[in-house]
């Protein structure tokens, strides 16, 4: 039975306007981390069935961010998906499909691999994590890194809101971060799923707040 027949986008409105729950807020030590910001997920002219957008100035906030956030001495994180030609590093997450456009095609090297021209990375400042999973937590040095500079705060941006942003705040949360998502700074192929799982984020696992609010913060460390 529904309990209503508003949208995701009007449910998480009014979550918005009338929260219930406290905020876990910001810390002292934050780390960004940008998950997949890559042709494969952001470039639609190129990759129009796997790639998507929210809010199209989601690339431009982050680059936004990651500049303050460097000019701070926060660090700047990025993840990208990428898989051997034999796809066997993509475990049975890979067995689902087998098309042209599907995840275990998204080969070391190739467009669907590489960030979006538009995103600003420093190689030789920003850290660069490949990982194979929903969370940039699994098997990739991220908690090593965040121990080293005893951060407190998980900054998430990227896609998709419903995947590994998600699975990022979960896990975030469950190694004790306080975790912060930027509402323009992520993305999904559809609203629904978008404001549903924002939503969800900001009810049990996360602030969900605006990128201007973390701007702010970023400016005061």
């Amino acid at each position: 039975m529904l309990l209503s027949n508003k949208t995701a986008r009007e449910i998480y409105n009014d979550v918005k306007a009338n929260p219930t729950r406290a905020k876990f807020g910001f810390g002292q030590r934050p780390v960004i981390v940008n998950i997949d910001i890559q042709n494969a997920y952001t470039n639609l002219a190129e990759f129009p069935n796997t790639a998507y957008e929210t809010d199209p100035r989601q690339i431009e906030y982050i680059n936004q961010m990651n500049e303050i956030a460097r000019a701070k001495n926060v660090p700047v994180v990025f993840t990208y998906v990428a898989y051997m030609d034999s796809a066997e590093d993509a475990g049975v997450w890979g067995t689902r499909t087998n098309t042209p456009d599907s995840l275990q095609n998204i080969k070391f090297g190739s467009r669907r691999a590489a960030f979006d021209d538009r995103l600003v990375v420093y190689p030789n400042k920003d850290v660069v994590y490949c990982k194979k999973m929903p969370s940039p937590f699994f098997e990739t040095p991220l908690q090593s890194l965040l121990v080293w500079h005893r951060a407190d705060t998980v900054i998430l941006t990227g896609g998709s809101t419903s995947g590994c942003i998600r699975a990022a705040a979960i896990d975030s949360l469950s190694r004790g971060y306080r975790t912060i998502v930027p509402e323009e700074c992520v993305a999904d192929k559809h609203e629904s799923y978008h404001f549903a799982n924002l939503t969800d984020m900001a009810l049990k696992y996360a602030d969900v707040v605006s990128v201007q609010e973390v701007l702010a913060y970023l400016e005061t460390l």
